[in-house]
């Protein structure tokens, strides 16, 4: 079960204020194609797509990339920005053994319950020497994440929800995984602090529903504080995993 419902609420929130701009977009294509190298005719699996934003941005990049996107809340599917998008999840994967070139998990590892069931699915729908590319949040790596700053609590939060990369590393070495990048990249989350602050709803970050009603409160105020006079664009650091 997810650490979040994944309702209506939330997917509204999510589709409202989670999809990235250009410039964070370029950012995280850049770090992925040190891992990948993209070629026609090739499958990738977008698992835990949510509403479609990176199926969106894969077809964007590579259009002869035939990108499959699943996702289990039917919230989700319902707001998804991209056709056909699949339910299942990462201990059920609507994927042919070998039939994968590679496998993204965005902002959803911390959802998955059993880690080595879902090392065991992941292994068998790719083909073999193909990657797993994980962008997370891990506790213990938090510095550059905005939530974070101005929701200490969400720290907490996160040290006690979350998966460590090396809980994942080892969750996937049972399917004979292994790691073979772990890097963090910036991108620009909002032109401004002023924006991202306008434009905030808790429904659509996990770290957020799992603090307390008291400490969102106080948080979004230190938020709205420092709003008014920061300057320049927004940018946050999550870190990405890969796994061959």
């Amino acid at each position: 079960m997810a650490l979040i419902a994944y309702d209506k609420a939330d997917a509204a929130a999510f589709e409202a204020t989670r999809h990235l701009g250009d410039d964070a977009l370029g950012a995280w294509r850049e770090a992925i194609t040190r891992y990948l190298d993209p070629q026609p005719g090739m499958r990738l699996l977008d698992l835990g797509c949510d509403t479609g934003s990176w199926s969106q941005a894969f077809r964007a990049w590579w259009p002869a990339t035939d990108v499959l996107a699943v996702e289990p809340s039917a919230a989700m599917r319902e707001r998804a920005v991209v056709p056909s998008v699949l339910a299942g999840d990462a201990a059920d994967i609507p994927a042919d053994d070998a039939s994968i070139d590679a496998v993204w998990l965005s902002t959803v590892v911390h959802h998955i319950p059993d880690l080595p069931a879902a090392a065991r699915e992941i292994r068998r729908v790719l083909k073999p020497g193909t990657p797993v590319l994980i962008r997370s949040a891990f506790p213990g790596r938090h510095e550059g994440i905005t939530l974070c700053r101005f929701w200490p609590e969400a720290i907490t939060a996160l040290n006690d929800n979350y998966p460590t990369v090396a809980t994942i590393e080892a969750a996937f070495a049972t399917a004979g995984f292994t790691t073979v990048g772990l890097e963090p990249v910036a991108q620009i989350s909002a032109p401004c602090l002023q924006e991202a602050a306008t434009g905030l709803r808790r429904e659509a970050h996990t770290l957020l529903q799992l603090i307390s009603d008291d400490a969102y409160a106080k948080g979004a105020e230190r938020l709205r504080a420092a709003a008014r006079t920061a300057t320049g664009p927004l940018i946050d650091v999550l870190d990405l995993l890969v796994l061959h």
